[in-house]
């Protein structure tokens, strides 16, 4: 979409409510801003340029008014999700909008991604709210919702050298490192181990891409989602299937497992093709165990994985 002409200059009361609503409310906006995101932010837009889109709607006489409501309206939904995320997600934010500059801008892609507003991260590495051509200053505070915002950063580039996207990292944080810590005690406690000789190993990187490069049709549309707290469920299955062939209390049976999987490294791998079964399988190789499944049924059966675990030993 071509962009409006900025205005060259606004009436006389527009300027009023500007520099009484919008520019001596900056400096502390940008405090708040700073304060829930911990880091230093700056706020930069041109209200000549956010002007012309008013239609006959709130900004075409408050436009100072809908500006500082815009800002207000992020500052309140970005606090809410650091109050969920904490420093990982306030790390995530400064990290990929590394311009650390929040902006408002019109949306210019056609179609238009949001019905009245959202937000973007743009090449700069800003965080951009944004209106469509028509609705500036109609569903001010959903610009940054949680979903929005997740689907913006999940869509800038991932930080240097970091493979992940933006929804795994936070996954691992959230659904992944806050829980497997007790699958691996449970394990080291069967296995008559302490819990520093076993090793889980998730491998994030291999298999996001190999889910990101499967063409399969059947590969859920939420993958990225849920691959962190899959990946804890399948070492749960496998927890769980440990205790179910009695590892804990029959001595043959756990010196089996410790024979068989001689590196006490269990892992889990996104395969092109299972070699035995449907969903979803187990395999020793050179002392360790493989909980493995495809892209086409990743996710399914996840209870299953370990289930002819007895087989291999």
């Amino acid at each position: 979409m071509a962009r409006l002409p900025p205005a060259e200059k606004l009436p006389l009361a527009l300027r009023k409510n500007v520099r009484d609503e919008w520019e001596n409310n900056k400096a502390d906006l940008e405090a708040q801003l700073s304060d829930v995101l911990g880091a230093p932010w700056t706020i930069e837009l041109n209200p000549l340029a956010i002007w012309p889109y008013h239609n006959d709607g709130y900004a075409k006489e408050s436009l100072g008014s809908c500006i500082k409501a815009y800002i207000e309206g992020a500052i309140y939904t970005l606090k809410y999700q650091a109050g969920k995320g904490g420093d990982a997600f306030k790390n995530e934010v400064n990290t990929i909008c590394h311009a650390h500059v929040l902006t408002l801008d019109v949306e210019t892609e056609q179609p238009a991604r949001f019905s009245y507003a959202g937000c973007d991260v743009d090449d700069a590495g800003r965080l951009s709210l944004l209106f469509t051509e028509k609705n500036l200053g109609s569903n001010i505070d959903s610009c940054c919702e949680e979903s929005t915002l997740t689907k913006a950063l999940n869509a800038a580039p991932s930080p240097s050298g970091v493979p992940l996207s933006y929804l795994v990292r936070m996954g691992i944080h959230n659904d992944y490192d806050t829980q497997i810590v007790a699958i691996r005690e449970q394990i080291a406690t069967l296995l008559d181990k302490p819990v520093e000789a076993v090793t889980l190993t998730p491998n994030f990187e291999a298999n996001f891409a190999a889910l990101s490069a499967s063409s399969s049709s059947s590969l859920r549309d939420d993958w990225q989602r849920v691959l962190p707290d899959f990946t804890r469920a399948y070492f749960d299955a496998l927890a769980y299937q440990l205790k179910y062939i009695k590892t804990g209390e029959d001595e043959m049976i756990r010196e089996g497992v410790l024979e068989a999987v001689s590196t006490n490294e269990y892992a889990f791998r996104v395969v092109e093709k299972l070699k035995k079964e449907t969903y979803n399988e187990c395999e020793i190789e050179d002392g360790v165990l493989y909980l493995q499944t495809t892209p086409e049924y990743f996710g399914s059966n996840i209870d299953q994985i370990a289930s002819k675990l007895m087989d291999l030993l």
